[in-house]
């Protein structure tokens, strides 16, 4: 199951050191529907090696603000703690391409 990532747990998870894969997303979003599923999917496939969640931009706008989310969904990927993502992926993507860019940072 992925995450629940808010404002604030975000930097204690980003600390472990782990690869990251971070959702934003809303329950209102269509297409974020879409890609939700494909999230769970990764973070059950992949959890002994990242860190796969979910950020509900709704009730954490301050992660939003932080990474300039202008539209949802979009995914960040982040590598080695460091809060700068190394890859970003917007709208609705099929779970391989998700996959994919997990797998680089890995």
């Amino acid at each position: 199951m992925a995450l629940q990532i808010t404002d604030a747990n975000f930097n204690q998870l980003l600390e472990a050191g782990k690869p990251m894969l971070v959702d934003f997303w809303a329950t209102w979003c269509g297409p974020c529907k879409k890609v939700g599923p494909y999230v769970e999917e990764l973070a059950e496939q992949y959890a002994d090696q990242a860190i796969v969640g979910k950020v509900d931009v709704d009730e954490n706008d301050g992660l939003a603000m932080r990474f300039g989310i202008r539209n949802i969904p979009t995914l960040l990927f982040f590598k080695d703690g460091n809060d700068v993502p190394v890859d970003k992926l917007v709208g609705a993507a099929p779970k391989s391409e998700l996959e994919a860019k997990l797998k680089a940072i890995l």
